[in-house]
């Protein structure tokens, strides 16, 4: 899973597909409180990793406080080999013709391959509409989601900005062909969509007008670099911030999506996805 430090707590940005976290039950959002026991109210991000981090097949206790429990509760890890695909590739039937779903996991070194095979069965077939499901996606290299952009915006636009304070900004620009710039597009947010999530989201928005459906993302668009000190100890240090196209601030703020949609308990647990269906039935009349 793929955690962070928000408001002075441990927080879950998103448990990763197919992961153990996954299995568990853990979701976007939840609040670490102890693992093994120990408090994490004073803890490091890489404390943190260390203490949940472990042999396979081995168990690791989490204090999970949820939104909506009154009190918290535990669960139960199973350690386990990770393995995180980067995307899946669906198409959908409708009565107004079919519809591309590609769920993006991450943005690994693998996406920019993964999505070109993708694209190519998506432009081998006759539809011109797609979703993008973002949903607890944690990030992953800036490169890729610009890449990533370039498929769906026009070479040269603005795909994310690095504001360094002080006037002093640089912009990444698209460089792709642009294949899906026509196309009817719809993206799908949660709590779980972070970094390289956001930054592709809010390009999309920013560049073309595009929809965001589901719940407003994590916030997480902070540039860090790290510094070595004497004493063998290391200090993060936050050298900028991201902006989408149009200069919005994602770094502690998220991205609002336009269509709202939450999903239940009840829902998970009957394995509905009303974000999803709302998806579907916009863009059917897009």
């Amino acid at each position: 899973m793929e955690i962070d430090i928000k408001n002075n707590q441990l927080i879950i940005i998103t448990p990763l597909e197919g992961t153990p976290a996954q299995r568990a039950g853990l979701r976007a959002g939840d609040k670490i409180l102890k693992i093994n026991g120990t408090s994490t109210a004073s803890l490091t991000i890489d404390q943190a990793i260390n203490l949940i981090r472990g042999p396979q097949g081995s168990e690791v206790v989490l204090t999970i406080l949820r939104e909506g429990w009154e009190v918290p509760k535990e669960i139960k890890v199973i350690r386990g080999i990770i393995e995180v695909p980067s995307l899946k590739l669906e198409m959908k039937d409708s009565s107004q013709g079919p519809m591309a779903y590609i769920k993006i996991y991450q943005f690994s070194e693998n996406l920019p391959y993964d999505f070109r095979e993708a694209a190519f069965k998506i432009l081998s077939t006759p539809t011109q509409k797609i979703i993008i499901d973002l949903r607890n996606n944690p990030g992953g290299y800036l490169e890729v989601a610009q890449d990533i952009t370039g498929w769906f915006v026009e070479r040269g636009k603005i795909a994310v900005i690095e504001d360094f304070g002080n006037g002093k900004k640089e912009e990444y620009k698209t460089e792709g062909n642009g294949a899906f710039a026509d196309y009817k597009v719809v993206v799908l947010i949660n709590q779980g969509s972070a970094s390289g999530a956001e930054i592709l989201a809010g390009a999309l928005r920013d560049n073309q007008g595009i929809l965001l459906i589901g719940e407003k993302s994590f916030g997480k668009g902070s540039v860090q670099e790290l510094e070595r000190l004497k004493d063998g100890s290391s200090l993060k240090i936050t050298v900028a911030k991201w902006l989408t196209p149009e200069g919005s601030l994602i770094t502690d703020i998220g991205l609002e999506p336009d269509v709202k949609v939450e999903i239940t308990d009840q829902d998970i647990e009957a394995g509905r996805d009303p974000q999803l269906d709302k998806a579907i039935e916009i863009i059917k009349n897009l």
